[in-house]
């Protein structure tokens, strides 16, 4: 019987030691760190053996496979000796694809990939077609892929999980921006990043699509340098395409397999010029597939977007806050920034990954009134905009932050949290900032 190890009990450690399980694999699951108890009850259920807070190398060493939860980097002295020892180090998007046959939409990029996932899912969906939504967002896709028998997948990928591919294949892959997020985990070299997140097209052949951002330098450049094999298609608001997707005349015109659709711009459920790119991106992946284009009119109306990712919390007294606690890095807030039309107080800080905040400049003097810094060490955001905004508070917990906001913001205002910057100094994730900012307003 063939041994699977699982490095790390977390969503998609626990979804490939069952689907190892369901396949015949002898597993065993490690976590250096405490598993969370719902997963302690998942596996003690399946009778699986696991570890918490160590790794035995006697009980991993002898793996025919290891599957590596995508948070463990490459460089652990375990890694390295698994790979000398010859022992295949595989993510769990590579070991669960390998037991489905259904058509796989891979969704990668640095900022957007969850809202594209989202809404390619709900335009999925809405045509009733049987579609499993996972990867990197909500249920593990290996655990899907054992318990369930789906049609499609739209799978959320990220950098991490690709760099342990190795027959991995979407039949559309859609990266939907690529900007300088990780580096610590890619010798703080952006063209490893890059190379990264072209791993999502590694197997595709000439059926195979790839959608992507035609506005995007980064990716424009390497597709030059690097040409794929799959049928490449394009999304931007700034040229009009002979195939793809641009706008035109306040419409949305998608041109592929020669279907043409025009959908208003005016309809849209979500704001932002980024988001009119990662509707484009939705709807091409949904015309390629063959979905109806009354389908996909209408989903792109009445989809909601995913909490913490510009999400309209509450209006106050005229004031209108928004939480947008998913903006980890300066791209992300460069998008939330961009999409503000009333004078903002924004909410910024957290661990900084290396930001450059020069590219924020120009809207900063154009759209923030104040700024509330927010976490342990705000020094390189006061020193960046210090004389750039007329007021600059530094605070060290949302309810403080929040506090501050209200009594700067006036009629007409909003306040805006898009930290650009990680959140785990002060914050257990982005999900918890997010929601501590909800709570601190509702308690306004």
């Amino acid at each position: 019987m063939a041994r699977l190890v699982a490095l790390g009990g977390g969503e998609s450690g626990v979804g490939t030691a069952i689907l190892g399980l369901k396949k015949g694999f002898d597993v065993f699951v490690s976590d250096k760190g405490i598993i969370k108890e719902k997963y302690k009850k998942v596996l003690e259920h399946f009778g699986i053996d696991w570890e918490e807070g160590q790794h035995t190398e006697s009980k991993i060493l002898n793996a025919d496979l290891v599957m590596k939860s995508p948070g463990i980097p490459d460089k652990v002295t375990l890694i390295k000796d698994l790979i000398a020892n010859g022992i295949p180090v595989i993510s769990e998007i590579e070991f669960a694809s390998k037991y489905t046959d259904a058509m796989i939409i891979g969704i990668t990029g640095s900022n957007g990939k969850t809202t594209t996932t989202m809404l390619t899912d709900h335009i999925f969906k809405a045509e009733k077609l049987n579609v499993g939504m996972a990867g990197n967002i909500g249920d593990s896709y290996a655990k899907m892929v054992a318990e369930k028998s789906f049609d499609f997948y739209v799978l959320e990928i990220s950098s991490f999980q690709l760099d342990g591919i190795i027959d991995f294949k979407p039949q559309i892959a859609i990266i939907t921006n690529i900007t300088p997020d990780h580096l610590d985990r890619y010798e703080h070299e952006f063209e490893n990043y890059i190379a990264s997140k072209f791993r999502i097209v590694t197997n595709q052949t000439e059926s195979d699509f790839l959608i992507y951002d035609a506005d995007d330098e980064v990716i424009v450049n390497w597709l030059e340098k690097h040409p794929v094999r799959s049928h490449l298609v394009p999304f931007s608001i700034q040229n009009k395409l002979e195939e793809g997707a641009h706008v035109e005349n306040n419409e949305i015109v998608i041109q592929v397999k020669n279907n043409t659709m025009r959908m208003t711009t005016d309809n849209l459920a979500l704001e932002g010029r980024h988001n009119l790119k990662n509707t484009m991106a939705a709807s091409l992946a949904a015309t390629l597939v063959g979905i109806r284009k009354d389908t996909i009119r209408e989903s792109i109306t009445n989809f909601h977007g995913a909490p913490h990712r510009l999400e309209k919390v509450l209006r106050i007294g005229h004031v209108q806050y928004i939480n947008d606690s998913k903006a980890t890095n300066v791209n992300a807030t460069f998008f939330a920034l961009d999409s503000m039309s009333a004078p903002t107080v924004w909410i910024v800080g957290g661990v900084d990954k290396g930001n450059d905040y020069s590219q924020l400049m120009p809207l900063v003097r154009e759209k923030v009134k104040a700024i509330i810094c927010l976490g342990e060490d705000n020094s390189k955001i006061k020193d960046f905009f210090g004389n750039v905004v007329d007021l600059m508070v530094e605070t060290f917990a949302m309810s403080e932050a929040v506090k501050v906001a209200y009594k700067i913001a006036e009629r007409g205002d909003t306040v805006l949290l898009s930290p650009a910057c990680a959140s785990f100094d002060l914050f257990k994730s982005y999900e918890d900032r997010g929601n501590q900012f909800k709570e601190a307003i509702r308690n306004l």
